[in-house]
């Protein structure tokens, strides 16, 4: 039995912090603790609303509405923001070792959805050996529509350049939104 998802992150956090040093480190630490005193954006859909239809994009690049990608079984969604986000490959890759075979079991799919490019879904994909659909969200446009829209704040986005990598610019729209990580 694989650790929990937190007991990763916590080790995870070790090694990446002796990496980024104590500066780059307190901004992220920052940001997370504004995140956790904000708490949950107060506008997001909730239980027994309707989710919109959206366009999505597959991995190699096809269109697809979420409608279809649900279809009538029940369906977990779990939006993440992207394959260059360490927190969400630890996460997926749980939802695959361990999540998975229990939805299966139930007759339940998994969908992960982001905003990234189909290119950095098939990263995702191949990273984490992920068997279940992943897909794209260019622009946004459903993660606005369930009112879980965020963004790195200018400190973390500027940390981010500091370590060679810019949300935009793994972002199927060129923009640095992500998704609040909800399932």
């Amino acid at each position: 039995m694989s650790s929990s998802i937190a007991v990763q992150v916590a080790e995870f956090n070790v090694g990446f912090n002796e990496a980024v040093g104590p500066v780059l480190a307190e901004v992220f630490a920052d940001e997370q603790a504004t995140l956790n005193t904000a708490g949950l954006p107060t506008s997001t859909v909730g239980p027994g609303d309707v989710i919109p239809d959206a366009r999505l994009v597959s991995p190699n690049g096809d269109a697809v509405s979420l409608y279809s990608a649900l279809g009538s079984t029940t369906t977990v969604v779990v939006f993440y923001r992207g394959s260059w986000c360490p927190y969400c490959n630890l996460t997926l890759k749980h939802y695959q070792q361990t999540l998975l075979p229990q939805l299966t079991a139930r007759g339940v799919k998994l969908i992960a959805i982001s905003p990234q490019t189909p290119e950095a879904s098939e990263l995702a994909i191949a990273n984490g050996e992920l068997e279940f659909t992943v897909l794209s969200d260019p622009g946004n446009i459903l993660v606005s529509q369930l009112g879980i829209l965020t963004e790195p704040t200018g400190e973390a986005r500027a940390a981010h350049t500091q370590l060679g990598f810019d949300v935009a610019e793994s972002n199927a729209d060129s923009t640095g939104g992500i998704p609040f990580p909800t399932v």
